[in-house]
């Protein structure tokens, strides 16, 4: 089945939604200021994660609890985030560690905590964006 959201085409495949490594999603802050972004999608982060600046810009928060978290550039306790995305045609409330993203390419990192909400990950899918 294919429809259009957010002029991305959203591919449906056994009641699961198709993402590829590289999404089109839109950050919803609590106050309705919204930030559309590129996101990287990440099957083995267990959690999601935004940009503090991201973060900041949209004023996301309060501060939930921290948590322990194993990166690339080490291990270190990151503060954690309740916010809500649209994914495809899904909009997921959940939780985010808040990272310096500032040198990375994506401001925002899809984890495991989101894509078990029913998406499947086809890494030759590209965006429309």
């Amino acid at each position: 089945m294919l429809r259009r959201a957010s002029d991305n085409i959203v591919i449906k495949y056994n009641k699961k939604t198709v993402v590829g490594l590289v999404e089109p999603i839109t950050v919803l802050g609590p106050k309705g200021k919204k930030k559309e972004v590129m996101a990287r999608i990440d099957t083995g982060a267990t959690k999601s994660s935004v940009d503090f600046q991201l973060a900041a810009d949209l004023e996301l928060g309060p501060i939930l609890k921290t948590k322990l978290v194993r990166s690339a550039s080490g291990t270190g306790l990151r503060p954690v985030v309740s916010a809500r995305i649209i994914l495809a045609d899904k909009e997921i409330k959940t939780e985010f560690t808040l990272a310096d993203r500032s040198n990375m390419k994506y401001r925002v990192l899809i984890g495991q905590n989101i894509l078990s909400q029913g998406f499947l990950i086809d890494p030759v899918k590209e965006s429309d964006r």
